[in-house]
């Protein structure tokens, strides 16, 4: 039942509406996996990723639940490369590696500058090193850890959405002016991006969301992204539930997102995948959902459209 327009603008109200954190261990990352993507070359190669577990984020998102496997005080210095060789001990080896923890890697407060060496020498095996940041910490702070690096270093940024009253919404302080100023200042540097993209963010309709998707992938390229990720917007953190029972955020569908990822693969401007983790919450459909994951997975590693699939749930959209 709609309980009618509601207003969650700012980080007190947010943060009213969440529920508990996570148990995390300050010397050890809260998750760790091995993926396959496509890069920059056109080979697939294995990815490592690992979620380390750092201060949590001093933005607060409205559509964010990266906050639940966070510290509420900063880790110790070594902390942070204690857990990528701990991490690293437990992987078979792979040609790039990101670095994930939950906000901005050259945020202080998540990962202390005094760790970067430390950082650099563990990592001085691969060829790509990308980490995440919001633009405004992106500085020269960027081009220190990038001068002790061997490997490339790519910064992964949160554009989110191209709608400035949308963006705005979402709490994240940061306007698409801010963004495109972050990416040029990357790219003047030879460090390359890639930009998060949220397909229906709250506010808009199916429609609307997959329109500001594709607009969104085309700003982004427009700016000098090298790749965009797109992330189906879900619920879990409080305020989506709310938002929720008041009509303004449903999930986006499955299908959807492959009408996105078609449009972004299309443009040729570079490389667009689809996050596709556990896509069923956007699907209500068993019949056809592995095919669904199985044909966007291909999309991805690919970089080519799939062969679309028929099912009698698409009459029902």
């Amino acid at each position: 039942m709609s309980r009618g327009s509601v207003t969650i603008s700012n980080n007190k109200r947010i943060v009213s509406e969440r529920g508990d954190k996570n148990k995390v261990d300050q010397n050890r990352p809260y998750a760790w996996l091995v993926e396959k993507e496509r890069s920059l070359s056109g080979i697939i190669d294995d990815t490592a990723i690992i979620f380390l577990t750092n201060k949590e984020c001093p933005f607060k998102c409205l559509m964010c639940d990266l906050w639940k496997n966070t510290t509420d005080q900063s880790v110790p210095i070594g902390a942070i490369p204690g857990q990528i060789a701990w991490a690293l001990a437990q992987m078979p080896p792979a040609k790039h590696i990101k670095l994930y923890n939950s906000g901005s890697f050259f945020d202080e407060k998540a990962i202390p500058v005094a760790d970067y060496k430390a950082i650099a020498l563990l990592l001085e095996n691969f060829e790509t090193v990308i980490v995440e940041s919001h633009p405004k910490f992106i500085t020269e702070k960027c081009l220190r850890f990038r001068d002790m690096l061997k490997p490339e270093l790519h910064v992964a940024i949160g554009l989110e959405t191209a709608n400035p009253d949308v963006l705005e919404k979402l709490n994240k302080q940061m306007t698409t002016g801010d963004f495109c100023e972050s990416v040029g200042f990357l790219s003047q540097n030879d460090i390359k991006s890639r930009a998060f993209i949220l397909l229906r963010p709250p506010f808009l309709s199916e429609d609307e969301g997959i329109y500001w998707a594709k607009k969104s992938i085309d700003f982004a390229f427009e700016c000098g992204v090298e790749c965009c990720t797109v992330i189906p917007v879900r619920g879990g953190n409080g305020a989506m539930e709310l938002l929720h029972e008041a009509g303004q955020f449903e999930a986006p569908k499955i299908q959807s997102l492959e009408t996105v990822l078609e449009y972004g693969i299309k443009l040729g401007s570079g490389r667009v995948f689809a996050d596709i983790w556990d896509l069923s919450i956007f699907s209500n459909c068993n019949l056809c959902l592995e095919e669904r994951i199985k044909r966007l997975d291909q999309m991805n590693l690919t970089q080519a459209i799939g062969e679309g699939i028929a099912c009698a749930c698409d009459l029902k959209h």
